[in-house]
């Protein structure tokens, strides 16, 4: 069994394109999405369409909660108000995406699970607890162990952070269990440019990393109309998170 893991497209179709031409050479038998699919692009809703069409089964990112349900980023900026820098044009970036996606695309995305559990994988955005919250890479097996301990599942597999990375835990009271994070299609933030997804094949995993054309993705940001479209052009330019 091959099951290939996409996660944060955030509306960059031009590495969504990439990955799907990756996945006609590794032909899994399972396609997931672990969320945020649309805010912070060129393109949410060709992504949602594509996303929709393909009829992949996922779960709800922060972002997805954002565009469709915005009292919960509201709750959720209160408690961080020190970041009101971010909040501000997030908030902008979003009410733009919102009224592209409309009402349909906006209930589906609501409808989204917070968790997926096929077999052995059990998938999140960022734990099972928040969409918004989840251990970084440099997270100790015992953090990434309470963290995800309500997931009794072998594996387990998260995105939000745009940083790839497997991890099997040792010395643990789930000794041998896999804690991976998917990386991210669209806005990659470990210095490298390529999107990342997950492929797990009989359960073992792989980061796989795919180039895409950046600069034209960089053109159709330009051309897009998104506020403050120049924050996510230096993201994408450095794979690296950056201030507005």
């Amino acid at each position: 069994m091959r099951t290939a893991i996409i996660s944060d497209i955030h509306g960059n179709l031009t590495a969504l394109e990439a990955v799907l031409a990756d996945l006609q050479i590794t032909t899994p038998d399972l396609i997931l999405h672990g969320g945020d699919l649309a805010d912070n692009g060129s393109s949410p809703v060709e992504v949602v369409d594509m996303v929709q069409s393909a009829g992949w089964q996922g779960v709800a990112g922060n972002t997805d909660e954002m565009l469709s349900t915005p009292a919960a980023f509201e709750e959720f900026a209160a408690q961080l108000p020190a970041l009101e820098t971010i909040w501000a044009p997030a908030r902008e970036m979003a009410a733009f995406t919102r009224d592209l996606l409309g009402a349909d695309r906006l209930a589906w995305l609501r409808r989204l699970p917070k968790t997926q559990v096929h077999g052995a994988v059990a998938l999140v955005h960022a734990s099972p607890d928040s969409r918004w919250r989840s251990p970084f890479m440099q997270a100790t097996d015992a953090e990434l162990e309470q963290a995800y301990r309500g997931m009794p599942q072998p594996t387990v597999v998260y995105g939000h952070i745009h940083t790839p990375f497997i991890r099997h835990l040792n010395n643990t009271a789930q000794s041998g269990r896999c804690i991976a994070n998917s990386g991210s299609v669209g806005q990659s933030h470990d210095g490298d440019r390529r999107a990342a997804y997950l492929l797990l094949d009989d359960s073992v995993p792989t980061i796989r990393r795919v180039e895409y054309d950046v600069d034209r993705e960089l053109k159709a940001l330009s051309a897009c109309g998104l506020p403050h479209a120049d924050w996510v052009k230096r993201i994408l330019q450095t794979a690296s998170p950056q201030m507005p």
